[in-house]
């Protein structure tokens, strides 16, 4: 006795139905998009929130909901790209054809790299010991937040100078544009973090006071 074959309607409703559990999202995208959305919304008070978001997007998994972990994120990511440029910069007295007045730029860019460097490991040493719970504000909280400000404004400053000492006349040359490259996005990145900074901390003040 010969089988009997499925019909067409079987074979499409089969495969309409396969290629519907294809199309199904997976169950662990629903979870990762809160994480991204409020790094997102949080870097809208950016200066530069593209670049925030591509720089913090990674950090997603651990920053959750947190504004504190987020400014500390963004702080890591400003040391990491402050040193990579305080080496950079420091190799650039050795390219050929570098006038006196470049290699005298380099050098003070190097020491203004490097004060940013020192003032941005002091700051992410200085979030750590602030808490993230409302029993951590008052007076301690605001000494702690008050010193992160001032250093990451300092470091902020500090990449500025090392730009600001390549825009006078004669510094056309290659060094120029070489620490410009590099410079520029590190202090777009600091200035990112210094917004977190602020965001965090004016949150944890209205959450200390018992504001939404």
């Amino acid at each position: 006795m010969a089988k009997a074959k499925p019909s067409l309607s079987f074979l499409f409703l089969s495969h309409l139905l396969f290629f519907m559990a294809l199309l199904q999202p997976s169950s662990s995208k629903p979870a990762a998009a809160p994480n991204t959305d409020f790094i997102k919304s949080s870097c809208m008070s950016t200066h530069y929130p593209s670049l925030c978001v591509q720089c913090l997007s990674g950090y997603a998994p651990s920053v959750q909901q947190d504004p504190r972990q987020l400014a500390r994120a963004a702080l890591q990511v400003s040391l990491a790209r402050a040193r990579a440029a305080a080496s950079y910069v420091a190799q650039l007295s050795r390219l050929q054809g570098i006038t006196p007045r470049e290699s005298q730029a380099v050098r003070d860019c190097v020491q203004n790299v490097g004060n940013s460097v020192s003032k941005l490991s002091r700051s992410i040493d200085e979030l750590g010991q602030m808490g993230g719970g409302q029993g951590a504000a008052g007076e301690a909280f605001d000494w702690h937040m008050s010193n992160v400000q001032t250093w990451v404004s300092g470091a902020l400053t500090d990449d500025n100078t090392c730009l600001d000492g390549f825009a006078r006349p004669g510094m056309d040359g290659k060094a120029k544009s070489a620490v410009r490259g590099r410079l520029v996005e590190v202090a777009q990145v600091a200035s990112n973090a210094l917004a977190l900074v602020d965001r965090f901390g004016s949150r944890h003040r209205g959450a200390a006071k018992g504001q939404p």
